[in-house]
């Protein structure tokens, strides 16, 4: 039987690379994106190696749908939980409705697009479920609080999971990138200057360093991440392997903020503190 894996957020970046790396390697994939114009790419480009389930994380009735389709049609031995969002600016401007839309996609959609998928993995045996979080999950900085909170929020999902998951024999697997060259660092740069521009003008004297450091941050990383195919790969190696590590880096800067995590706070402040 062919084997079937659901991908989140699979327009772009990282979510359509799992998708392509899966197809290549014979799988079908339930790959979930917003618009009618990605639907229509994913289906041109694929075929019916892919079938694409319309979904938004910020409303629930549609998870659940496609977790009952998904469910229907057969099991599934790996979730990719991919789809996300950043929203950058000072703590102490950031709308609170758009903090707690942070949240809600990045941390309380991923546990419910699980929650939806979960029947469908449980008729497969060791199906494993990975969650895409980041590097930004172990080290914070300014100008992106609400991402690293969801982040950081990720790693305590992800940790309950695992543990509540293993006497079924479902691995959880949490992913962890440095930075990636998608489409998230035009977007936040794009959301940096709207932040900017909402800043009074005693808001922006306070910040307007630290902002502009991040608008710099996220173009070099725009340049400089890896691939998205690289991620990819690490994902379709915790789908496949035999006994999946509890939680993978990838990319260089990845690794270096894990080794700057592990340190002090007070010897990692002094090093980082330049940078801010």
């Amino acid at each position: 039987m062919t084997p079937s894996y659901v991908v989140t957020g699979a327009a772009g970046g990282i979510g359509r690379a799992c998708v392509a790396e899966l197809v290549r390697r014979g799988a079908h994939v339930w790959a979930s994106v917003r618009t009618d114009d990605d639907e229509a790419e994913l289906s041109r480009a694929y075929g019916e190696a892919v079938t694409v389930l319309r979904m938004d994380l910020r409303d629930p009735e549609s998870i659940e749908r496609c977790g009952r389709r998904v469910a229907a049609a057969g099991p599934v031995r790996g979730l990719v939980n991919n789809a996300g969002l950043a929203r950058p600016g000072p703590l102490e401007h950031v709308p609170l409705e758009a903090f707690r839309e942070q949240l809600e996609v990045n941390v309380t959609g991923q546990l419910a697009v699980t929650r939806a998928m979960l029947p469908a993995l449980r008729r497969t045996e060791s199906a494993r479920v990975v969650t895409i979080g980041s590097i930004g999950g172990r080290i914070a900085g300014p100008m992106v609080g609400p991402y690293h909170t969801s982040k950081f929020a990720l790693v305590g999902l992800t940790d309950s999971l695992r543990a509540e998951l293993a006497p079924e024999g479902i691995r959880v697997v949490l992913v962890e990138p440095g930075a990636v060259a998608t489409p998230i660092w035009p977007r936040a740069r794009a959301a940096a200057e709207e932040v900017r521009a909402s800043l009074s003008p005693a808001a922006l004297e306070r910040y307007g360093a630290q902002l502009s450091a991040a608008e710099h941050s996220a173009a070099r990383s725009a340049r400089t991440g890896v691939p998205p195919r690289k991620a990819a790969e690490t994902v379709v190696r915790a789908l496949t392997a035999r006994r999946p590590a509890p939680r993978y880096l990838v990319g260089p800067d990845a690794r270096l903020a894990a080794l700057l995590a592990s340190l002090p706070f007070r010897l990692r402040y002094r090093l980082t503190a330049a940078k801010r």
